[in-house]
């Protein structure tokens, strides 16, 4: 089980290897929400999200001889990319197993960064099943996307900066709005805060249709979604909660919040316009959430987790909501 000494230990490892990334505001979108906003930039993280931290965490931990074999990974795109990106920066082979619909910008970047992609039908394959038969031929150590201690581990790094940059900004107590698939970092980042900054609390944002952590905390188990894919947000659509994560979220989170696709959209274009930076639509459900929940309060701190979006699509966006 992760906790606060394995993430201590798993920041000590990515010094120097990963960004301090910045906690952000502006007026301006304060007015938007009727609430302070703060906004940590995760999109600004090498690959272009959080889960450098998580890949690199992982792959570090490893010991030298399995670590030289080399690892696997199955991801839509941002794990895929931290995960080829961690281990390029050790010199060992990455295999990377992503559904054929992934954006085209995310596959090719995993590419760019040295890694061998196999593609997989989401509606008709098993990605588990293609990703354990690979990594058993070919003697890959596997590094799931969320389920591991060590990648938790990486992403809880976040909620140690985070408790350092609220009490800078005096910020004592706030809810800490997460982007939530299988819940490795808002898992991470809660086990972070609970240690070092317990008057934030973090509740994780699902897009509408497939917010199976809320619907999970609602009930106290772990509840599947009906579908296997249909939001926009593809980043964060993920099956179920995992079995090391929904632990720790039912024990730490407060409710799960949902947003539906056209506000994650609009708050990508509030995020160009007013923070100067570029979010995916499933890197911008939490802050989404903190422009239109209700209920939250005069100040909240979000995550904007990831930023590689499909340039055609981030064209439309902002054509639409400028």
């Amino acid at each position: 089980m992760s906790d606060i000494a394995r993430i201590e230990a798993a920041a000590r490892r990515l010094r120097g290897h990963i960004r301090r990334t910045p906690l952000l505001n502006a007026p301006l979108l304060d007015r938007i929400a009727g609430r302070q906003v703060f906004v940590k930039a995760e999109c600004l993280q090498w690959t272009g999200s959080f889960k450098a931290r998580g890949g690199w965490a992982a792959v570090s931990a490893l010991p030298p001889e399995l670590r030289a074999q080399g690892v696997l990974a199955c991801s839509s795109g941002n794990h895929a990319q931290g995960v080829a990106w961690a281990a390029a920066a050790h010199g060992v082979p990455a295999v990377i197993v992503m559904p054929s619909d992934a954006p085209a910008v995310k596959i090719a970047n995993t590419r760019a960064y040295g890694a061998e992609v196999v593609l997989y039908d989401r509606a008709t394959q098993d990605r588990d099943a293609i990703g354990q038969a690979l990594a058993g031929a070919r003697g890959l150590s596997l590094i799931p996307p969320y389920d591991h201690d060590e990648v938790i581990a990486g992403q809880g790094s976040i909620g140690l900066e985070l408790a350092e940059q609220a009490a800078e900004a005096g910020i004592a107590a706030a809810p800490v709005l997460t982007c939530c698939g299988g819940g490795g970092m808002t898992a991470g980042i809660a086990l972070a805060l609970e240690a070092r900054a317990p008057g934030l609390r973090v509740r994780p944002v699902e897009p509408a249709g497939f917010d199976d952590t809320a619907r999970s905390l609602a009930a106290g188990r772990i509840v599947r979604n009906e579908r296997p894919s249909g939001s926009i947000c593809d980043a964060i659509v993920t099956p179920q909660p995992g079995a090391l994560t929904f632990p720790i979220l039912h024990r730490l989170c407060g409710p799960g919040l949902t947003v539906s696709d056209d506000q994650a959209l609009q708050a990508m274009a509030l995020a160009f316009q007013h923070l100067r930076i570029v979010l995916e639509p499933g890197g911008a459900v939490a802050l989404a959430a903190a422009i239109f929940a209700p209920d939250l309060g005069d100040r909240v701190i979000c995550t904007a987790s990831g930023g590689n979006v499909d340039p055609r699509l981030f064209h439309q966006v902002l054509g639409r909501f400028a």
